[in-house]
């Protein structure tokens, strides 16, 4: 080094003390983060798991980064307890001891044996087959600082994993447990059911998803885009997620049977009482229709169907589910022949309002004509010989049988015609003398 000379100006002895200050405390800060990396608990983990994948290999070469950590840091730690020492010789160090100080805390004055960096496989280092590498400090604490931001970041996002899924598996997989239990209890098992080949599936899956994260926890790490921080990113949750949300699908579904074991018999009591309401309904929508064709002519009158026998059938296969406990099958069948014995009821109603159209039209005009013959009346036209021959003729139409609704209608309308016209028509006095405002002939 005496033959090299220091690297530019020799320091002062003031320059030296505050570059041994600022070393020293650089020196007590890289042993602090490595006594943390040491002992933090996901190296530990790393340590003792067997790794596959991504993760067993980048391990390897964050291993290797470790142990250069170390050799870099013992080299380190070799270089600032020499220069400490060539400082304490003297209280005011000579020129030579100076030179000496600049040449070691500045110059490339530490060298690290080959051997070292061979066997860390030195991944930050071309040439890992020199017999000694050398390095001026500052360049010695950048290397350490990137091994150590690199191998910290792998440790934790390691740890980061392995904190977050398998703990949030092992919950998972506990009510996966629960539900199956309760599945097999109501009959929703393998083979006999969706939601137990659900279940048997997200069970597979979990199994195997938790032996993947313990064995390659990298492999479920999403780094944070941008993000130069150790550890920056989160854990890909995407698989988990997706079985979570499976399994509460699974857990309505087991929830929509314990409901129907509860309530079936009185589901099933409201089913055959609306199908009973239909069936009378389309009963009476038959006498009905026997009525009109006596009583009224010439009007097509739609055919009543028979009750469908098909639910009739489903009925009682309901009825022997609920007795067998095959809840899982009654669940969906029942809920089905709710929603088709509503549309039997609408139906029967809508056909009897078909069929009983033709009445409640001769309803209608009867109604009508009588409403007009009390307005008649009240206006003293009872008595009209004209009105009463027309409202004859309209009366006779309305209640003989078999009736013409067309005709009795034109009837009707006549009746009305003539009443609206008398109505509207001036009154003339009869003759043989004055007469009051009653009508009454005066003395």
């Amino acid at each position: 080094m005496g033959v090299t000379g220091p690297p530019g100006p020799v320091m002062d002895r003031d320059e030296v003390d505050r570059a041994l200050a600022r070393l020293g405390a650089e020196h007590e800060a890289i042993e602090t983060s490595l006594l943390a990396l040491q002992d933090h608990a996901g190296r530990r983990l790393l340590e003792g798991a067997g790794l596959t994948g991504v993760t067993k290999e980048r391990w390897a070469s964050t291993e290797a980064s470790i142990t250069l950590l170390w050799a870099y840091f013992d080299a380190y730690s070799d270089a600032l307890r020499s220069a400490r020492d060539i400082r304490s010789r003297r209280r005011w160090s000579s020129r030579e001891d100076l030179a000496e100080l600049t040449e070691l805390l500045r110059g490339e004055s530490v060298t690290v044996a080959g051997s070292a960096t061979a066997t860390a496989n030195a991944p930050t280092l071309a040439g890992s087959g020199k017999l000694s590498e050398s390095f001026s400090l500052s360049t010695l604490v950048d290397r350490m600082n990137d091994l150590y931001a690199a191998s910290l970041d792998l440790v934790v996002a390691a740890d980061a994993v392995w904190s977050a899924l398998p703990a949030r598996i092992d919950l998972l997989a506990a009510e996966l447990q629960r539900t199956r239990q309760l599945a097999h209890s109501v009959g929703v098992r393998p083979g006999e059911h969706p939601a137990g080949d659900d279940l048997e599936r997200i069970t597979h899956t979990l199994t195997s998803l938790r032996e993947q994260v313990i064995s390659d926890p990298l492999a479920f790490w999403v780094p944070a885009q941008g993000s130069s921080a150790p550890g920056g990113g989160r854990p890909d949750t995407t698989v988990y997620d997706r079985e979570a949300r499976a399994l509460e699908d699974v857990r309505r579904e087991i929830d929509a049977v314990l409901t129907v074991r509860q309530d079936a018999e009185q589901r099933l009591m409201r089913l055959r009482d609306v199908l009973s309401r239909a069936d009378r309904t389309l009963a009476e929508a038959r006498t009905a229709r026997g009525e009109v064709l006596a009583k009224i002519a010439a009007t097509e009158v739609p055919v009543v169907g028979g009750p469908p026998t098909v639910l009739q059938e489903q009925v009682a296969a309901a009825s022997e589910y609920r007795r067998h406990g095959q809840w899982h099958r009654l669940s969906p069948l029942l809920e089905s022949l709710e929603r088709k014995a509503e549309d039997e009821l609408l139906r029967a109603r809508e056909s009897l309002t078909a069929v009983t159209a033709p009445l409640a039209v001769r309803a209608e005009l009867r109604g009508r004509l009588d409403a007009y013959k009390a307005k008649v009346a009240r206006h003293g036209l009872a008595e009209d010989p004209f009105l009463i021959e027309r409202y004859d003729a309209a009366r006779r139409m309305l209640w003989s049988a078999p009736c013409d609704l067309r005709v009795a209608e034109q009837a009707v309308l006549r009746y009305q015609q003539a009443a609206a016209e008398l109505l509207a028509a001036p009154r003339v006095p009869e003759q043989g003398g004055p007469q009051d405002h009653r009508g009454e002939q005066r003395p």
